[in-house]
């Protein structure tokens, strides 16, 4: 098991939605490695960004493939804006919105490696098991404190939920089928971390 890492406070680049490619299948490869920091007022909660979900413009598995509506504006957004939903009547999932205004598609954030604010996202989770605090979008949004008041909050602006570049190099990624869908099930829309086990889904990983 991971050795848990001391509390610490890291020096973390905002990015900014010219970083951010303009497209959801780079943007899904692009986010891992990267940051996620969401700073309450308590303390700063932040984890490595280790496996992601695309779900591409006319993706019958995706969200915005019904049309615009009120509860899915926010994917209509320009990239850089958070989608949060709630799902299963217990969880919430949280994506980054990936192309231009008016064309709605997503990135899920499946799972991160914690990097700051450990003890409270153990007090959220109710676990001291380092690995599983965020290994999976809904425990990374139980964890990180993230809920439908973030949905539109434009994730690269000064805002308390935010993106933030790598704070170490990233290792190879992986590409696999996505977890959990029943349609256009065989596309490689899932990336990750290899060898990472913040990752969650193992056995979907593909070499």
């Amino acid at each position: 098991m991971p050795k848990q890492p001391a509390e610490t406070h890291l020096r973390i680049r905002r990015l900014r939605r010219t970083d951010l490619p303009t497209d959801t299948i780079s943007l899904a490869r692009y986010l891992i490695g990267k940051t996620l920091v969401h700073e309450t007022s308590a303390t700063r909660i932040s984890g490595r960004i280790v496996e992601s979900e695309a779900y591409p413009v006319g993706d019958t598995a995706g969200h915005a493939y019904g049309g615009l509506t009120p509860s899915r504006r926010s994917l209509f957004l320009p990239r850089g804006h958070a989608y949060v939903y709630f799902t299963y009547g217990s969880s919430f999932m949280m994506n980054v919105s990936s192309e231009v205004e008016g064309v709605g598609a997503g990135v899920l954030v499946r799972a991160v490696e914690p990097l700051e604010g450990i003890r409270f996202m153990e007090r959220r989770r109710g676990t001291t098991r380092l690995l599983d605090l965020a290994r999976g979008p809904g425990r990374l949004a139980q964890a990180m404190d993230i809920n439908k008041r973030f949905d539109g909050m434009n994730l690269c602006s000064g805002g308390k939920l935010w993106l933030g570049a790598a704070v170490r190099p990233t290792g190879p990624i992986g590409a696999s089928i996505r977890i959990g869908i029943t349609r256009d099930v065989n596309r490689l829309c899932r990336f990750y971390e290899r060898g990472n086990p913040f990752v969650s889904g193992q056995k979907h990983m593909q070499k």
